[in-house]
């Protein structure tokens, strides 16, 4: 059934996508204006293949030119009439101003904030990741078009999700490597929306971290100091299982390699992981790009090459193509002068990174005659597109318990006076999780459940969601649950418990939360239903034995619309 009703939504995204054609004139041409300085050069001419007009272009650079195109902050080629560019836009679960391709504001004030990804792959819906993709690629190329986004968003993360404590677990598909593996390519597939014949693309995804990445700094330990000690098999089974898929099944544009070594040897300078696996067996036609400071991170943190010059021979050499941070634009000239690596070095990247622009239509003029020159701000936060978000929260929230099938609430029940506590009662940026953007608006869980209820309490039993000390409003919550006729707690975890850069030491709940939760269900007259909000894995054993515990809900971070799906 889940799936038919995603029907309508793909109508109505298509007919967003191709209705009232309005030019967007922010955006001026990025190369080959008419009349500009190279109008009439080969690299220029439509007709001719994106890698042919790649090699034209790379052919009229100068050195400096090439060099300052390694990186993410590209500069610009006036004499060519080519702009900057920079490189690093994100949109894991809808367009977001992580990384600074993109710009809210003004004509974009937000975009759909859709369930964070280990929400969203619970669903096991493989046409939902898809439909997700094209509404984020109108969101994002809307965007370019209004000059507040690039056409390059480096999502998205398809790590294998091995060990629970990490903090980042929650942008990922999960532990499985098959369930990932179709996720990859499923997201890839609808960000892109690539023509088979031409190559074209909409927006040019990139799936990272590569390689065996789940450590971000725990007990001492940071990603910039672990050797990931993996056997060829796991690598082959486990790790590389989603990345492979997003190559190859997903025909993704690029992928990133990671900050960590990976027995021994840093993954940006792994010339067996991005020449031979990626590029060769693989058969990416794209570019690899490193995550931000890698290359820096493998010279300055894990001392792995004498100088910085032997960093940049080894991480070109290895199949690096664009470094996310200025490492190569300071360094890569000299290694030249030193004889490290040769121009035909250099040649190699930028013509990859320069393919892609061409596939994106980066140099054919005016973006507004363009197929995807018609997309604006009318459609970003379409209605589609925030229906669509419901619909993903829907179906990714997971139903851990039902005692004498307490949910749904009965009518009579949820009709009544219906209590919602907990610290997530009224979340708002903790539904969107990480890697997020401004959401077009928030339904919390309060206004969720107010929607249904004749009269909903609301008492938040914490002060926040650590919920340490003594001071906590537990009495408080424990009274309106005792006036209810239903109580929803609303628990879990945020961005101060796990997010890239804090893995967690514990897995049970946060501070007091768990004695909020029992006193509130020892004290409720009415059936109480146990919301939980989380990337990662929670120990709730003693809600799951509980007897006044009747309903347990994971809900992930459920995006803009979460309160609205676990209400209903």
């Amino acid at each position: 059934m889940r799936r038919l009703l995603l029907l309508p939504l793909l109508v109505l995204a298509g007919a967003a996508a191709g209705g009232g054609v309005v030019p967007v004139a922010a955006r001026s041409a990025f190369a080959c204006a008419a009349g500009g300085p190279a109008a009439t050069l080969p690299f220029c001419r439509r007709s001719l293949p994106a890698r042919a007009r790649a090699r034209d272009l790379v052919a009229r650079l100068t050195r400096a030119e090439k060099v300052r195109l390694l990186v993410n902050n590209a500069a610009g080629v006036p004499r060519l009439g080519v702009a900057g560019y920079e490189w690093w836009s994100e949109a894991l679960h809808g367009v977001s101003d992580t990384g600074p391709g993109v710009r809210f504001g003004g004509a974009f004030p937000g975009a759909t904030a859709f369930p964070q990804v280990i929400g969203t792959a619970a669903s096991f819906n493989a046409t939902l990741w898809e439909l997700i993709g094209q509404a984020v690629s109108d969101e994002g190329r809307a965007m370019y078009n209004g000059g507040q986004a690039g056409l390059t968003f480096w999502s998205p993360n398809v790590n294998i999700f091995r060990d629970p404590r990490w903090g980042r677990g929650q942008e990922t598909p999960g532990e499985d490597p098959a369930v990932a593996a179709r996720y990859a390519a499923a997201y890839v597939r609808g960000l892109q929306q690539q023509q088979p014949s031409s190559g074209r693309l909409k927006l040019a995804a990139c799936c990272k971290h590569f390689t065996a990445y789940d450590l971000d700094n725990w007990s001492g330990t940071d990603r910039f100091h672990f050797n990931a000690v993996v056997t060829r098999q796991d690598l082959e089974d486990t790790f590389n299982v989603p990345f492979r898929s997003c190559v190859v099944d997903g025909r993704a544009a690029s992928v990133m390699c990671s900050y960590n070594q990976v027995n021994g040897v840093p993954t940006c300078a792994d010339a067996a992981f991005l020449r031979g696996t990626i590029r060769r067996r693989w058969g990416l036609a794209g570019y690899i790009v490193s995550d931000c400071d890698s290359v820096d991170v493998f010279y300055s943190d894990q001392h792995y090459t004498r100088t910085r010059e032997d960093a940049v021979a080894a991480t070109l050499r290895a199949g690096l193509d664009l470094d996310c941070g200025p490492f190569l634009a300071q360094y890569t000239e000299s290694a030249v002068v030193q004889g490290k690596v040769g121009d035909g070095d250099i040649d190699a990247a930028v013509t990859n990174t320069v393919t892609v622009q061409m596939r994106l239509g980066m140099f054919d003029g005016d973006p507004a005659a363009q197929p995807f020159g018609h997309l604006g701000p009318q459609h970003v936060c379409t209605a589609a597109h925030q229906e669509l978000a419901v619909e993903a929260a829907r179906q990714g929230i997971v139903l851990l318990k039902n005692d004498g099938r307490a949910l749904p609430l009965s009518p009579a029940t949820a009709r009544r006076a219906v209590a919602v506590v907990g610290p997530h009662a009224e979340a708002t940026v903790a539904m969107i999780g990480n890697y997020a953007g401004k959401p077009c608006r928030y339904t919390t869980p309060l206004q969720g459940v107010a929607r249904y209820a004749a009269r909903a309490a609301h008492q938040p039993g914490c002060t926040d969601v650590a919920c340490a000390g003594g001071a906590q409003p537990i009495a408080a919550a424990v009274d309106a649950a005792r006036r209810a006729d239903a109580t929803i707690v609303v628990a879990g975890l945020d961005q101060k418990i796990e997010a890239e850069g804090l893995d967690r030491a514990s897995l049970l709940l946060p501070g007091r939360q768990a004695e909020l939760i029992s006193s509130v269900a020892k004290a409720s007259k009415g059936p109480v239903i146990l919301v939980l909000m989380s990337g990662g894995p929670i120990d709730i054993g003693f809600a799951q034995g509980d007897p006044k515990i009747a309903g347990i809900l994971w809900a992930g971070y459920p995006g803009q619309a979460g309160g609205q799906a676990i209400a209903d």
